[in-house]
Order: structure tokens, then C-alpha cells, then sequence
């Protein structure tokens, strides 16, 4: 069975002779920018230069060069779109309805990216206007954008249930608050601050530091690091951190 990059990267008449029948379509790789400033958790949204809808919001997409792996194409499309290069970036799901895109037929292999936004604030270009929006306030997007979001959302939330995928959108210390913050906004709910703190620090991954933040109040809280040592032995230890995760997905 071929798969789909080689029929959309064959010439028409060669496409013809050996899968009769068989009609073009397009093969893109969309990105969900999930970005976390240490109180909210965010999406990144660009302005759509092309036509229809142009000028309306929409995710960081491109079409995959024929040299191209669609995992290559993603990071290269997220590079081009908004400067941002070297981050996480992972494939969760394909989206194919045959008139997702008006112009033509197109299918999407979409991929999560997760960033600190602080970090990551001066790679920002100005160019297709990005910015960030919270997930409750999110803007009108185009065509099966805002499906796309919804996905991702639930994928990283079931993910988030089950490791420290999370952290990704951490910088290199924290506090427990800003780490509670940043689960409460992933699923948009409130989690008891005394079960949240004595359940995440039981999970061993986390290492405490003497310097505090008192920025945020007059006690100030202690700043933490993950314990890349033993990372991986303790992978699984976030399982109970999220009380009823299935209610979620």
C-alpha cells in the first residue's frame, strides 16, 4: 500500500499509470504552541497571510517539501513562521475531512510544541503578527483550527496525567505555586494547595533550593529543580497527581 507522501510527490501522469483513479491532495504539518509565563498557560496564534480568510487567526502551518519527513517539516514551519527553533515538539493526530481546507484537499499532521515563554520571548519575529492568547479567551480561528486546539489540549492533559511532560514548560527552577499554576491552567480546575504540594513533592523528582521568590509574597516560596538523576527511574511517579484524570479527556 503506498503511503501518502509518495502519491502527492509523484508526477500526475507517472500517479496515473500506476494508481488509476487516484486524485492529488496536499500534505501539511500544523503546530499547537502551548507557552506557559509563569502564571497562565497560553496559545500561540499567528495572523493567516494567505487567501481566503487572511488576516485571521490561525495555527503555525506549511506543506511538506518533498525531501521532507513530516516531523523535519514541522520544525521547519514553526522556524519560518515565528523564529522559535530547538523546542519540544510532538505529533499527536491527523486530520483529513475532505473539506477541511476550501481550496483544496488537504491532509494535517499536527504536532504540540511546549515552551517557556520567558525563554523563548526573544526568538519571537514580529513577522504574521504572533501572539499569545489564554485558552478562555481564545480568538475566532480558521477552518478546523480551534478542533485542532481541542485535540491537543486533551493529548497533552492525558500525557500530563501520566508523566512530567509538563516541565517542558517550566524555566530551569520554579516554585510549587508556579507549578501548580501551570497544572491548574492546563485543566482549567482548582487543585487543593495542600494535597497538590504534598503529592508532588512525594513523586521524588524534585530537588529544593535555598533561594526563595518573594516577588510573589511577603513569606516568599522556595525554588525547585527537577532531579534529572533520576528522571527517568521516577517517570511513572506523576500518576496520582491529577485527581480523576479521565474526567478530562
Amino acid at each position: 500500500m503506498p503511503n501518502i507522501f509518495t502519491l502527492v510527490n509523484k508526477p500526475i501522469s507517472i500517479m496515473r499509470q500506476e494508481y488509476p483513479g487516484q486524485k492529488r491532495f496536499l500534505v501539511a504539518v500544523d503546530s499547537i504552541i502551548f507557552g506557559f509565563d509563569g502564571y497562565n498557560i497560553k496559545l500561540l496564534l499567528v495572523q493567516r497571510s494567505l487567501s481566503p480568510e487572511t488576516g485571521k487567526w490561525s495555527l503555525m502551518g506549511g506543506f511538506v517539501h518533498p525531501e521532507e519527513d513530516p516531523g523535519a517539516a514541522a520544525s521547519r514551519v514553526l522556524q519560518e513562521r515565528t523564529g522559535l527553533k530547538d523546542v519540544y515538539i510532538e505529533q499527536f493526530h491527523v486530520f483529513g475531512k475532505p473539506d477541511r481546507d476550501p481550496v483544496e484537499r488537504t491532509i494535517t499532521i499536527a504536532y504540540f510544541a511546549l515552551i517557556d515563554i520567558q525563554q523563548y520571548e526573544q526568538q519571537l519575529t514580529e513577522e504574521n503578527n504572533p501572539e499569545w492568547f489564554l485558552l478562555d479567551a481564545m480568538p475566532e480561528m480558521v477552518f478546523d483550527h480551534a478542533e485542532m486546539v481541542a485535540q491537543a489540549l486533551r493529548q497533552l492533559r492525558y500525557k500530563a496525567a501520566l508523566h512530567p511532560i509538563l516541565f517542558q514548560l517550566l524555566p530551569g527552577r520554579f516554585t510549587i505555586p508556579q507549578l501548580q499554576a501551570l497544572y491548574e491552567g492546563v485543566y482549567q480546575t482548582k487543585f487543593d494547595d495542600r494535597n497538590f504540594s504534598r503529592k508532588l513533592l512525594s513523586t521524588g523528582l524534585l530537588v529544593k533550593l535555598a533561594e526563595k521568590d518573594k516577588l510573589s509574597s511577603k513569606k516568599g516560596a522556595f525554588y525547585y529543580q527537577l532531579d534529572q538523576s533520576n528522571y527517568e527511574q521516577k517517570f511513572g511517579s506523576f500518576l496520582n497527581l491529577v485527581p480523576n484524570p479521565d474526567k478530562f479527556f
